[in-house]
This record gives C-alpha cells, sequence and structure tokens, in this order.
C-alpha cells in the first residue's frame, strides 16, 4: 500500500486545518476509511450519528463496514444513519441514494429499523419533504445525551463533483448561500429535483470527511484546497475536524509529498 503521511493543511473557506490523506487506489481508500469509521464509533461511547453521502467511492466503504470483522466490531444498535441529500425519487428508483446504502449497508448489517432516518421523498411534496426532514434532524439534534455537545452529527460523509458541488449544493444555487434553514428543497442542472442539507447543517459536525477518487476530480480538489470561493465545498466551516481522503489520480500535487 503507498499511502501519503498525514499533512495538515487550509482546505475550508475559514482556514480551518485539515488532515489529508492520499491512497495508491480507491479500494485502499475505502478500507482506511471503513477502519476509521469504526474506530470513532467503538471510542464513542454513545449515540453515535452519521451523515451519509451517495456515490461509487462511499459505495465500497459501506460495504466494507457491513463485512467481515469490521461489521461484528461495529456498535450497530448505537448508532443512527441520515443523508447528505437525496434526488426526489422513490427509495426503490436506481438514482435513490437511499436505495445505494440499504442494498451496500442497511440491509447487510444488523441495523435497527428506528435508527435508520431517510429522507422522505414518496406521498409528500418537495418542500414538505424537506420541512420534514428538517423537523427530525432537530428532534435529534435536541435530544442529545449531552446538551453542551453542539454537534449534530459524529461523522459527515461527503464526495465531491468535478464542479466542487457537495450533497446537492450546486455552485451558484441558491441554497448554496442558506444559513437559517438545515433542510431545503434544491434543483440539479437538467431540473432534477432533490432535497439537501444545508450549510448550517453539514457544518454541524464533529468529523466532516470527504472520499475523492479519479483524475476527474483533481481540478476540483485542487481549487477547494486553495479556497476558492465559487465552489461550494470551499464555503463549507465545519465545527469539527476536516479529513480528506483522495485516491493518487485526484491529489493535486502538493509540496513535501513522501510516501510511507
Amino acid at each position: 500500500m503507498t499511502m501519503n503521511a498525514p499533512q495538515r493543511m487550509p482546505a475550508m473557506s475559514d482556514a480551518r486545518i485539515a488532515e489529508v490523506l492520499t491512497f495508491e487506489t480507491p479500494e485502499i481508500l475505502a478500507g482506511h476509511a471503513a477502519d476509521w469509521m469504526v474506530g470513532l464509533a467503538r471510542g464513542s461511547g454513545q449515540r453515535f450519528s452519521v451523515c451519509l453521502a451517495g456515490g461509487a467511492t462511499p459505495r465500497r466503504l459501506y460495504e466494507l463496514l457491513a463485512a467481515g470483522p469490521r461489521c461484528d466490531e461495529f456498535p450497530w444498535p448505537d448508532t443512527h444513519w441520515f443523508w447528505g441529500d437525496e434526488r426526489f425519487v422513490p427509495p426503490d428508483h436506481p438514482r435513490s441514494n437511499f436505495r445505494m446504502a440499504r442494498e451496500a449497508l442497511l440491509c447487510r448489517a444488523p441495523v435497527p429499523r428506528a435508527n435508520i432516518h431517510a429522507i422522505p421523498t414518496q406521498d409528500v411534496a418537495l418542500e414538505v419533504a424537506a420541512a420534514r426532514y428538517e423537523a427530525e434532524l432537530r428532534h435529534f439534534y435536541d435530544a442529545r445525551p449531552a446538551p453542551e455537545d453542539h454537534h449534530l452529527f459524529d461523522v459527515t460523509l461527503l464526495g465531491l463533483g468535478e464542479d466542487g458541488h457537495v450533497a446537492s449544493l450546486f455552485p451558484a444555487m441558491a441554497a448554496t448561500d442558506e444559513r437559517v434553514r438545515w433542510v431545503v428543497s434544491a434543483v440539479a442542472a437538467g431540473g432534477e429535483p432533490r432535497v439537501t442539507l444545508t450549510r448550517p447543517a453539514l457544518d454541524r459536525s464533529r468529523h466532516v470527511a470527504f472520499l475523492v477518487t479519479g483524475a476527474a476530480k483533481r481540478a476540483a480538489v485542487a481549487r477547494a484546497w486553495a479556497g476558492d470561493q465559487s465552489l461550494p465545498v470551499a464555503r463549507l466551516e465545519p465545527t469539527g475536524d476536516v479529513h480528506w481522503f483522495v485516491d493518487q489520480a485526484a491529489a493535486p500535487p502538493r509540496d513535501g509529498d513522501a510516501t510511507e
């Protein structure tokens, strides 16, 4: 395995310091991220909450969490699962983020049904779906075991689009500037309706982890690390720690890179 030693570098709009790990392949990246999540969940000692991302790289992470010794070690009864965004399609639709997570993780591991908090997409209007999901998030937040803990999620997993979008917050979209609501409706390119968490919700995480693979993402990663404010990803201001897990194809050149 080839992996760059952890480095500390500015990555977000407020110049927060981030951990950056570079892996030889997406498979190695997914395995490391799975081990990292198991360690965080086991060390929590209390209710643990995860905000899931869509996409191919997170899917492999989910599959690894649900298999072998990782599945045996993970504290499933204490962990709650949420989504950062969802296409407004039925939950069994091929493009549903819920369906992907269910097939890769939730139906393979012993996850209590009550711990699955999916974005509603059936028999409800788009704006109502966003309002209902925000109400669910705020209820979960208000029920924190430690009132002084200001985090909604313990881990927020995020991918990165070639255009710098995260969740369903796309460049020049009004939802990117939302500072009050936690969940809004959004219309992506091509007119596809979606429900997405906003910056106030995505930022409210103990750990934000970006999972990025492929050469097509390299330019977006470089712009994000440079703090390009035209990209939604660069405008996040997480209250917790930021981690970038990237494969070698997606990693821009950095001074002082060294392999272990």
